[in-house]
């Protein structure tokens, strides 16, 4: 039973990584760190995208992320592990899941493409 509900190519998690560490170093952004800021800021309705690792043990921590996102119809989508998320948004820890609530001034398009293809993949 896996939390991971569709396959990421390793090129567009490539691009959420490299899109998330400038969103992250944007000053007027905002991204939410970490299992329970993620599902709150899913459940306010201000989450923009969000992405969840694949490594995390055990998996029923993020288990509810994907059903709670298609629930809201927030665009979700995933990276290979938490150390690599946490390095991508610039917290020196590993991080399960982190939400973007504001892009920052400049970074709408990337976010917009992202979402484009992260929705392909489902279909």
């Amino acid at each position: 039973m896996s939390y991971v509900k569709f396959k990421v190519p390793d090129k567009l998690k490539n691009v959420i990584k490299n899109t998330l560490t400038k969103i992250a170093e944007t000053k007027d952004s905002k991204i939410r760190k970490g299992m329970n800021e993620t599902t709150k800021s899913i459940e306010r309705g201000v989450a923009k995208l969000v992405i969840i690792a694949e490594d995390v043990s055990p998996p029923e921590i993020v288990y509810h992320l994907p059903l709670l996102c298609e629930e809201k119809g927030v665009p979700y989508g995933y990276v290979s592990s938490k150390k690599e998320l946490g390095n991508a948004v610039k917290i020196g820890v590993a991080a399960a899941a982190v939400a973007i609530e504001n892009v920052g001034t400049g970074n709408e398009s990337e976010l917009e493409k992202i979402i484009k293809d992260l929705e392909s993949l489902k279909k």
